[in-house]
């Protein structure tokens, strides 16, 4: 390895930038539905921010005979703040809205969705076209959102809609690469820069999956929705084919 090389070429890594936002409503009786337990994915457009909000994972330290006897740390729980300028339409389900008749009524139980979006990553030489980071986030639960409306004028801004979104983890079966039980989660980061050849081929067949795809007469194919994987392992399964 020899010394350390700080900031060489094509090592200065940064990230910035958010597009590819899907959202998928929770099937309420997925055995109806294909066993699949999210809806065809839609589009979200206008995505102006997405900001990942680990929290838990706490110290605290055990004291005894007069030193530090352990150190434990709580579970860790995973939620993120989204910003965009607008939502589709069948989201207000999952904002706490009903649509009868043509009316929104509010306050209602707010559906479970998943959700996808990408980050930009780019570096010193390639830029943005270095690669990006596909998070996909399950069981998520919508917090209720601020709407403020200002008077048009001759400086005219679009309002923001703004939703803290919380989680709940889904049980993960794989085992690590030092063959240990993995805890629950509800979030998958999937790197484009770490991945090989093969990975990447993998990646097209999950993005395919995420955001469908059309019908070619060519291939000899037809025309697939766009859904959401059922859980983790159904990914970390379909990664596990090109090792």
């Amino acid at each position: 390895m020899g010394r350390i090389i700080w900031d060489a070429d094509g090592e200065r890594t940064y990230e910035s930038g958010t597009d590819r936002g899907v959202f998928y409503m929770m099937n309420a009786d997925p055995t109806q539905d294909d066993n699949y337990k999210y809806g065809k994915g839609e589009a979200w457009d206008g995505i102006t921010g997405f900001t990942s909000s680990p929290s838990g994972a706490e110290v605290t330290k055990l004291w005894a005979d007069n030193r530090v006897y352990a150190t434990m740390t709580s579970a860790e729980e995973y939620g993120f703040t989204l910003e965009a300028y607008t939502y589709p339409d069948s989201f207000a389900e999952c904002d706490g809205s009903r649509i009868v008749n043509g009316v929104y009524v509010g306050q209602q139980n707010r559906k479970k969705f998943g959700f996808t979006v990408r980050t930009m990553k780019g570096n010193d030489t390639q830029g943005y076209d270095y690669g990006y980071i596909l998070h996909l986030v399950w069981n998520c639960t919508a917090g209720t959102t601020e709407r403020s409306y200002a008077t048009q004028n001759d400086s005219p801004e679009a309002i923001t809609f703004s939703w803290e979104v919380s989680t709940e983890p889904v049980s993960v079966s794989s085992l690590d690469a030092d063959m240990h039980e993995m805890k629950p989660t509800a979030h998958l980061e999937i790197d484009t820069t770490m991945l090989n050849s093969a990975q990447k081929a993998v990646l097209k067949r999950l993005e395919d999956m995420l955001y469908g795809t059309d019908a070619n007469a060519t291939a000899g194919t037809t025309a697939t929705d766009p859904r959401f994987p059922n859980s983790p392992d159904e990914v970390i399964e379909m990664f596990a084919e090109s090792e």
